[in-house]
């Protein structure tokens, strides 16, 4: 183990990027290490009960309002531009107090710019899916070729040039981090076999003691549980859907369903409609739900579908967007799930699902053996671990 030393996080500052590696920011400061995490004061709240000392930075996403374009060249540009706006503001604080290693999110490119302009080691923690070999042929070319994508890497190109980075190729900088910690279990990335593993090392979804635990427990008389979580932090999720749920679910002898809806929806109206056996939560990390639970209706986004395999859960899919279909499809695959697409969600349709994937020993098998390797992994501890590695590298590098 070294000695204590100054690790540093560049986050993006959305809920969905800063909460898949919090617990990594905790293991850091229990064992002693000086942690400091540069993020907005909008995440503020989920950064500090880590013991990091938060570094606030004046964000330009469009948190607030949400308003973010559907064009994907416009969207990149958004984290284009907050790299922009972010870099002098890291270099402000960091420059007179530079850390020993650097770690930066996925979307923190400033991150990546600041550790190289100053010669330190950087770690990239990733809960999205890594560059494969090939990927910048079969993905990065398509991108290019989209209108305004040529002005897009121009402008990129010119930001490298001038911002002190040492990788200065747009491809290379995005998409070839020197060291990778992926926090998805392997099984959900495309195309495993092309990963660079010199480069990456997948640690599956990070939890640990200082998870936040509500004390939610399996009611007595429940001889089964099922999660109903259709959303993420920030939306209420699909109305109808519940609705049908609600249908499907009502009168299943022995069943609670435990009903979570996003930080946009009305609970109290939910539950004068739903039945005797249903309970309606606030969205939460469900982690503690799903060590109780025996199946998940779930939208599938990539950290849910890391989490629904971590507890070994079988999971209805009911997946709304072009990633959460291809994830979708992936557990259906790996043998533990089935898919709904949202305009065929039916109670009929979501009753039949359940009582297949209960009913199907195979399910239960391929679930178990999931559970199994991802945990094997090593999440938090492992990460972390790497991390220390890392650092002794680079103090003896």
């Amino acid at each position: 183990m070294p000695s204590p030393a100054h690790i540093a996080m560049v986050g993006t500052p959305l809920v969905g990027h800063v909460l898949p590696s919090l617990e990594i920011i905790r293991e850091l400061v229990a064992r002693g290490h000086r942690v400091t995490y540069a993020g907005a004061d909008h995440v503020a709240e989920l950064i500090t009960p880590t013991g990091a000392d938060l570094v606030r930075l004046a964000s330009t996403l469009p948190v607030a309002d949400r308003d973010w374009p559907q064009d994907p060249i416009a969207a990149a540009s958004l984290f284009l531009g907050e790299a922009m706006a972010v870099l002098p503001q890291l270099h402000a604080v960091y420059d007179d107090d530079p850390a020993d290693l650097y770690l930066y999110d996925v979307g923190a490119y400033a991150g990546r710019a600041l550790a190289e302009a100053q010669g330190r080691g950087l770690v990239q923690v990733s809960a999205a899916h890594v560059a494969w070999e090939g990927a910048q042929d079969e993905i990065g070319a398509a991108f290019a070729g989209l209108p305004g994508g040529l002005g897009y890497r121009a402008r990129f190109a010119a930001w490298l040039a001038r911002c002190g980075a040492v990788t200065t190729n747009v491809e290379e900088f995005i998409g070839h981090p020197r060291r990778v910690l992926a926090m998805i279990p392997r099984v959900m990335q495309p195309h495993a076999d092309r990963v660079d593993t010199e480069a990456v090392t997948f640690v599956g979804p990070c939890f640990g003691a200082g998870q936040e635990r509500d004390g939610w427990m399996r009611p007595a008389g429940a001889e089964k549980v099922l999660l109903v979580s259709l959303t993420g932090s920030a939306y209420p999720g699909p109305q109808e859907t519940y609705h049908q749920c609600a249908a499907a679910f009502a009168d299943l002898p022995g069943w609670h369903v435990v009903l979570q809806t996003g930080s946009g929806g009305d609970p109290a109206e939910l539950e004068k409609r739903i039945p005797p056996n249903f309970e309606v939560r606030p969205w939460g990390t469900p982690s503690t739900i799903l060590e109780q639970a025996d199946a998940w209706v779930t939208h599938t986004g990539l950290d849910s579908s890391g989490e629904g395999l971590y507890a070994g859960v079988p999971m209805i899919a009911v997946p709304r967007g072009t990633d959460q279909c291809l994830h979708a499809d992936r557990l259906v695959e790996l043998g533990v799930a089935h898919r709904i697409d949202t305009a065929d969600v039916t109670a009929a349709a979501l009753r039949t699902a359940l009582m297949e994937l209960i009913g199907d020993p195979q399910v239960a098998a391929r679930s178990a053996w999931l559970w199994s390797e991802v945990r094997a992994e090593g999440g938090t501890r492992r990460a972390a671990d790497l991390i220390e590695e890392q650092l002794m590298e680079e103090r003896v590098g």
